[in-house]
């Protein structure tokens, strides 16, 4: 004979009860989080969408006015005033040049200094007012350091219209960037990975020079992408330091005191956005609506190539410089 079954008590009921309450309230929260989640995601999605649209749509007009004037002669001969047919040859180099000379300067400094703050520099009001420092100089305009640059190097110490004032204006408009993203940079590898280091014997520095600094090579290349683009596009600081003009460059002069000599770093030097701005306010030239556009177009055009080349060329160290490249060479 089986057992009769035992009947369900009351607290066994509320017990049961409570718990299909329960699990219909998890599941209405559940279903109110996806849709918050779908939401959110869809209004991301569109902000994204819409900024992607609009940069394209930039680069897009802005190439679609100007490729079509660039030319081997618009790109090599020298600009011409009240007279059409001229060129940005002299703009190109000086431009390069510029930013060949600033990136010299404002890279190692930069990188010093990021280390510095990240590695040895004590937490305390000092440090603090240094970063603060940094944080209100990465804020101001860049006609306001272009007015210091024409003050400290054309002026006081008497430099003039030149190459150097506009690189070394450029090296304090570009520091606080620099030092910023690389200190993040520097500060986001895993303390594990230092920690590992010192466990094998190095020293703080060797460290810092073969762990630290290659895991953190992405972040470095992106800040001297930013810098870069910001050295190639500017020229509120440029106009009152580099100065508006180019002298015709002679290849075949390698006196550095010539004006015609392209290595001259005391010699004025116009660069392509300052063109763009010149051609397009003094309305000297009569086609200078299409060489502003052309001018434009090439600007685009290079700093594109740059960030693509820089950006392969850090993927490149950083597998060299970290575990993948060891694991090649062994291989």
């Amino acid at each position: 004979m089986t057992a009769p079954s035992t009947p369900p008590t009351p607290d066994a009921e509320g017990d049961e009860v409570v718990s299909a309450a329960e699990g219909v309230v998890t599941t209405a929260l559940t279903a109110r989080a996806r849709r918050s989640n779908t939401i959110a995601t869809v209004i991301l999605c569109v902000i994204a969408s819409i900024i992607c649209v609009i940069l394209i749509g930039l680069i897009g007009y802005i190439l679609y006015n100007g490729v079509g004037h660039l030319s081997w002669s618009f790109l090599t001969s020298i600009p011409q005033s009240f007279k059409a047919g001229g060129g940005i040859g002299p703009e190109i180099f000086n431009s390069l040049y510029l930013l060949v000379l600033t990136l010299l300067i404002s890279v190692p400094i930069g990188l010093g200094a990021s280390i510095y703050l990240c590695e040895y520099a004590p937490d305390n009001r000092m440090t603090a007012g240094i970063r603060t420092a940094i944080e209100v100089l990465s804020s101001l305009p860049s006609i306001v350091v272009g007015l210091f640059g024409m003050l400290l190097f054309v002026i006081q110490l008497g430099w003039g219209f030149s190459v150097i004032s506009g690189a070394l204006t450029l090296t304090v408009f570009n520091l606080p960037i620099l030092v910023r993203v690389i200190e993040q940079a520097l500060a986001s590898v895993p303390s594990t990975q230092r920690e590992a280091g010192l466990a094998l014997g190095l020293t703080h520095w060797e460290t810092m020079l073969h762990v630290t600094i290659p895991a953190a090579l992405p972040g470095i290349v992106t800040s001297v992408i930013l810098s870069a683009g910001r050295v190639f596009g500017e020229a509120a600081a440029l106009i009152y330091t580099a100065g508006q003009s180019a002298p015709a460059l002679d290849w075949s002069n390698w006196n550095l005191l010539s004006l015609s000599c392209p290595l001259n770093v005391m010699r004025p030097a116009e660069t392509l956005a300052v063109h763009i701005w010149k051609i397009s306010s003094e309305g000297i030239v009569p086609d200078g609506h299409a060489v502003a556009n052309g001018t434009a177009a090439l600007l685009i055009i290079v700093i594109l190539a740059f960030n693509l080349l820089m950006r392969s060329l850090g993927a490149h160290l950083s597998k060299r410089l970290t575990a993948g490249g060891t694991t090649g060479r062994e291989g």
